[in-house]
């Protein structure tokens, strides 16, 4: 298991002597506008619900994700957030030899290595803004029988288009691909890239949080969707009350208000593209960074001067907890990744990250 998802509050609190709380945590990917309203609301007042067992296979879970897709609920399952689905699938389809198109979450290669699954990478770099080519990927892939895509990428917010998505799983039809669609939700226009209702197609599941989005980590709540068959043989691997009462309730409540969503979506979209472009024209010009373009929330950056413990350290000292990348394979030493929030806490890290930039440049 790999330790850093995300950073330590605790260990940072310690350090610089502050409580937990009161340290600006930058390093996980949530939605920065929150939960709405509503479903916070629901939370609280519907605690009560862990009193009882909830359904084994959190069928009406499955049901409001379905409908609001337009797909067939047989087609989905409702799981313990998406890492619970990562952790079974190579088990389940009975995989021998997985590819993980990196560098990127570090589950996909964990969950292989549990189940003593042969591993292969290929790998994006830097030089290429971390687009991959899908012509060295497909050849890859017809050596493999379980493919990884996270679309788009953690921790490099790459995005590949659907067209493309599909020719490489209709040239594949002897592999399994798996497109987690984790982040999608905050990219504009996201209903076009997704393949959440591509049932169809006999080789593909795609992976659904709700997670990030909506900002309920600690509910667990994922879904997986894909060809019936493929959902049965998943289902002999599922775990009954896997999916707790009050998780299922509140994603109950959620799609019983399908008429929100959309909007939830689009406000998001717009509020992350604008402290986007705040943020990095706040780092314009600034030496010892390059950020890389993305239509995501959270910022892969590139450093130069600097290692990036050494600036997860300073801007620690100012109370920012930042993710050190360098434990993703592909990635070095010297790459970042802020999740951005509010307009006044995205400028005052800019300000943190070029105070420390500055002091090394001096130094030097």
């Amino acid at each position: 298991m790999i330790h850093g998802h995300g950073g330590n509050k605790q260990l940072l609190a310690d350090r610089i002597g502050c409580a937990p709380e009161d340290i600006i945590d930058m390093s996980a990917n949530l939605n920065p506008l929150g939960p709405p309203k509503r479903v916070h609301d629901f939370i609280r007042e519907n605690i009560y619900v862990i009193h009882a067992l909830p359904e084994p296979d959190a069928a009406g879970m499955s049901k409001g994700f379905a409908d609001y897709q337009g797909i067939d609920p047989d087609c989905v399952i409702a799981g313990n957030g998406t890492t619970f689905f990562i952790y079974a699938l190579p088990l389940a389809l009975g995989a021998k030899k997985a590819l993980i198109l990196g560098p990127t979450y570090a589950d996909y290669e964990d969950a292989c290595a549990a189940h003593h699954v042969n591993i292969h990478h290929c790998l994006t770099v830097a030089e290429n803004n971390f687009v991959p080519d899908l012509d060295q990927l497909s050849a890859k892939a017809e050596q493999a029988d379980l493919v990884f895509i996270c679309n788009p990428n953690n921790p490099t917010g790459t995005l590949i288009d659907k067209q493309d998505l599909e020719t490489l799983i209709h040239r594949h039809p002897g592999t399994c691909f798996m497109v987690d669609e984790s982040y999608l939700p905050f990219v504009p226009e996201a209903e076009e890239y997704s393949l959440v209702t591509q049932t169809h197609l006999p080789n593909l599941v795609v992976l659904s949080s709700m997670s990030k989005i909506f900002r309920i980590p600690g509910l667990r709540t994922g879904f997986l969707t894909g060809a019936k068959a493929l959902i049965q043989k998943i289902m002999v691997h599922y775990q009954p009350w896997s999916v707790n009462a009050l998780a299922q309730a509140v994603i109950k409540e959620i799609y019983n208000h399908p008429e929100d969503i959309l909007p939830f979506y689009r406000q998001t979209r717009a509020f992350v593209a604008k402290e986007r472009r705040n943020f990095v024209h706040a780092l314009a010009g600034t030496q010892g960074i390059r950020i890389f373009d993305a239509p995501v929330f959270f910022v892969l950056a590139q450093l130069d001067r600097i290692s990036a413990a050494q600036l997860c350290r300073r801007v620690g000292d100012d109370g920012f907890l930042i993710r050190d990348c360098s434990n993703f394979k592909g990635l070095s030493d010297q790459f970042v990744r802020f999740s951005l929030k509010t307009n006044d806490i995205n400028q005052a890290l800019a300000q943190s990250i070029k105070k420390a930039l500055a002091w090394e440049q001096t130094k030097s």
